[in-house]
């Protein structure tokens, strides 16, 4: 909301408070002011002048010699090349020595051979945008009206000595969305009184009962309208000054009629609309719901298809204008005009939302009734308008004003007791204070020993319940007023939580392993949904999805990381390891809310290792991966929990694809991808895995304990064992361990063959045996009794035997 703090001053009395101070101030109270605009800053030497003569350049077609008064001794002649500078006009004159904004300083020159003693300016030359100078002067220089007197400061004449504030509004405060909100709530900062516009006139006999008949079918579209007309308007330009705020605001002059309904929405914040009522083709106005398809021209000339969600005003059968959003051309105000019928109404804020975002048509009046418009004011903003439309329009007001009045208007009433706003703002206020700040705000007010009840205005909307009410009091009182105390009390230091930590150790785990971290969306493809879920469920698809590529929430993250290494690998970076944790979501039915499952999920293709100066590269691999997460389980206190089985998982290669299972229940998986998808994604051997991390992060584990190196030797021995293709390493490892215990300490795979060498059907796996007791040195006879046990229960439990 754009302030001007000239016309600010027809309503409160500023003296003694500059526009600077008063931002300040405004500020302070709660409403922030983006910035103070000085309008005519840089600029001086602009006078109003009289072209005396003018006459063609005689050496440049597109030039005019004029003679210009500009209240000196002598007239100057000025080399103009505007294309409607004509004799007899008063314009504004940028003297010789005058600044213009830009600091362009105006000298004498010669223009063609002729010599110039000034400027004659256009309003865009002063600083004004060109969108909002009245189009007859768009392209060329302004005129002033006749009777301005010449000599005197032009840009005092277009109020351009003003100085504006912007103001930043929030939501709940569209009571400051006009001039007299505004009023009101300066008032309430510096004590002082609102003085209102004036809106009495006397109307002619004619009843304007005579002239129209209003109807509304949507009534709770639009409680109330109500219509006045004016007979006997000369359309013309408005006053100077009318023009001179309205530009200030941002808002074009186009004639006396239109201009004065801006001006009323500016001061009232209430829109109007003014209809050329001969146009209108009836004596009828109905207020409906439009039909679906029902086409409607409105002012700027394009065709609107409607719907039975917009809320249109008729002359009985066609549309003439799209209710609080826009005229119709068929009704539209023109130099012909000579009878108005002058709209003053209150519309449903959410239909005319849905017709302003549907029409693409978002004006300062759709604005206005979406954040709510005063309903008291109505009826006064339509008076006002045809006061000054009388005024200066030279128009006749016909008696009385023709509406339809449904609108149940109940101001909201609040009670508060003083205790609590003390105690909620800490403030030691007394009853008296309190008071003061609500006759300031002119809220009525009523006392009954501690309970203060405050009926709160119209205008006022955003005074519903006690919090408002605190809040009036505090930002009056003064915010920096308000006490500052320490809070009372124990306080609990911040920390993370037992699985953030555990978190954060993955996080960090795996990029000292060198992965990079990735973030990808959560929403995807129904395709690619659900590709490589832990957990099958039917997608939970989004009502209003951007494309089809967003249109449903993820099962899993692993989708979206091949998309990651796709992306690079089409840019020659064809080596990457990326990592994510975040959130797959699981749906419970249509009447339950998804379980969002946190999941960490790897994929890493191309060279693990590449060290050109030793000659060495290695690709990944299932046990580059799988090593990763053996790593990452021991830095968890979980790596004796967790087995790796082999498993069968679609979209992965059915040979180098192992489930991951922690005690014995299955909470991810790791393998190659698929040679057919690596071909789709145009990607080498590509090593991928997913868990729930939620499920790892919960479980329990004992705390870390150190031991001692030990002071005693160990003894290993190495077996080459003969068994089954079928049986896996895993299996022997783990009958080894249990069978060994407690002196055997360490068991490691170290060798496998599969040649020609071996009996069909059979491989050789072979381990080292690492046998020690912390407490002495072991015999050679102790470790072979221990280890000749669990050859036996190798070839008991798996068949196995040792390699000749």
């Amino acid at each position: 909301m754009f302030v001007s703090y000239k016309w600010l001053q027809d309503y409160i009395d500023l003296n003694g408070v500059t526009a600077a101070e008063l931002a300040e101030k405004i500020t302070k109270s709660g409403i922030e002011v983006e910035g103070v605009e000085v309008l005519n800053e840089g600029i001086k030497g602009v006078v109003v002048g009289h072209v005396l003569e003018r006459e063609q350049h005689p050496n440049a077609d597109k030039l005019s010699k004029c003679l210009v008064n500009i209240g000196a001794e002598q007239p100057v002649q000025i080399i103009c090349g505007a294309p409607n500078v004509a004799q007899g006009q008063k314009v504004a004159v940028a003297t010789v020595g005058a600044v213009l904004p830009g600091n362009f300083k105006i000298k004498k020159a010669k223009l063609r051979g002729e010599e110039s003693n000034g400027m004659i300016c256009s309003l865009t030359e002063l600083g004004m945008e060109g969108k909002i100078v009245p189009k007859e002067y768009s392209e060329g220089i302004f005129v002033f009206p006749a009777d301005t007197e010449v000599g005197v400061d032009a840009l005092e004449q277009l109020n351009r000595d003003d100085q504006v504030l912007e103001l930043s509004l929030t939501p709940n405060r569209a009571d400051c969305l006009s001039m007299l909100g505004v009023a009101y709530e300066v008032a309430a900062i510096l004590g002082r009184e609102v003085k209102l516009p004036e809106t009495s006139l006397e109307p002619v006999q004619e009843k304007a009962a005579d002239y129209v008949k209003i109807t509304v079918e949507a009534k709770e579209d639009n409680p109330l309208y109500a219509a006045k007309i004016i007979k006997n308007v000369k359309i013309g330009p408005s006053p100077l000054w009318m023009q001179t705020r309205l530009m200030t605001a941002g808002i074009r002059p186009h004639n006396n009629v239109v201009d004065i309904t801006n001006y009323i929405l500016l001061e009232y914040g209430q829109p109007l609309h003014a209809f050329d009522y001969d146009r209108l083709g009836s004596k009828e106005i109905l207020v409906r719901r439009a039909v679906d398809g029902e086409k409607f021209v409105t002012l700027d000339d394009a065709e609107r298809t409607l719907s039975s969600d917009h809320l249109v005003i008729t002359n009985g059968t066609e549309p003439v204008a799209l209710a609080g959003v826009m005229g119709g051309a068929n009704s539209e105000v023109t130099s012909d005009t000579t009878t108005v019928l002058l709209e003053a109404a209150y519309f449903n804020g959410q239909t005319v939302r849905k017709a302003s975002k549907d029409h693409g048509l978002r004006s300062e009046a759709s604005s206005r009734f979406e954040k709510g418009v005063d309903p008291n004011r109505v009826r006064a903003a339509g008076e006002r308008a045809a006061y000054l439309m009388a005024k200066y329009a030279g128009g006749e007001v016909l008696d009385g004003t023709v509406e339809v009045d449904t609108l149940t208007i109940e101001p909201a009433v609040v009670s508060i007791t003083l205790e609590k706003i003390n105690r909620v703002l800490g403030t030691d206020l007394q009853m008296n204070d309190v008071k003061e700040i609500f006759d300031r705000l002119q809220f009525p007010v009523s006392i009954e020993q501690d309970t203060i009840t405050v009926t709160a205005p119209t205008r006022r909307g955003d005074i519903k319940i006690e919090e408002d009410l605190m809040e009036e009091v505090a930002r009056l009182f003064g915010y920096d007023d308000i006490p500052k105390t320490l809070p009372v009390g124990s306080t609990t230091p911040g920390k993370l939580s037992e699985y953030q930590k555990k978190r954060r150790v993955v996080r960090q785990y795996l990029e000292g392993a060198g992965l990079y971290q990735a973030v990808t969306y959560s929403l995807t493809s129904e395709e690619k949904a659900s590709q490589y879920a832990l957990e099958k469920r039917e997608p939970i698809r989004l009502a209003m999805p951007m494309s089809e590529e967003r249109s449903v929430l993820r099962l899993s993250i692993m989708p979206q990381l091949l998309e990651v290494l796709k992306y690079n690998s089409a840019r020659q970076n064809d080596s990457l390891a990326v990592y994510e944790t975040g959130a797959v979501f699981l749906s419970n039915g249509e009447e339950a809310l998804p379980v969002e499952n946190e999941h960490l999920a790897g994929a890493i293709t191309g060279l693990w290792h590449n060290h050109p100066w030793q000659g060495e590269k290695k690709a990944v691999d299932f046990f580059v991966v799988k090593g990763i997460l053996e790593g990452m389980f021991a830095k968890l206190g979980l790596e004796e929990r967790v087995e790796y089985v082999q498993a069968q998982v679609e979209g992965m290669h059915p040979g180098r694809t192992a489930e991951i299972r922690l005690d014995g229940v299955s909470v991810g998986f790791v393998g190659q991808v698929h040679p057919t998808v690596q071909k789709e994604l145009d990607l080498k051997d590509t090593y991928v895995f997913e868990m729930s991390l939620q499920a790892v992060l919960q479980e329990e584990t004992a705390p870390l304990q150190y031991n001692s190196i030990p002071r005693f030797p160990t003894i290993t021995r190495d077996i080459a064992l003969v068994v089954n293709r079928e049986t896996v390493s895993g299996t022997l490892k783990e009958i080894i361990v249990t069978t060994g215990a407690p002196l055997l300490k360490e068991t490691e795979v170290f060798d496998l063959y599969e040649g020609d060498k071996m009996e069909e059907g059979k491989k050789s796996i072979a381990f080292s045996l690492k046998y020690l007791d912390p407490e002495r040195t072991l015999t050679d006879e102790e470790v072979t009794k221990v280890h000749e046990r669990v050859l036996e229960a190798l070839k008991d439990k798996a068949g196995a035997v040792l390699r000749g």
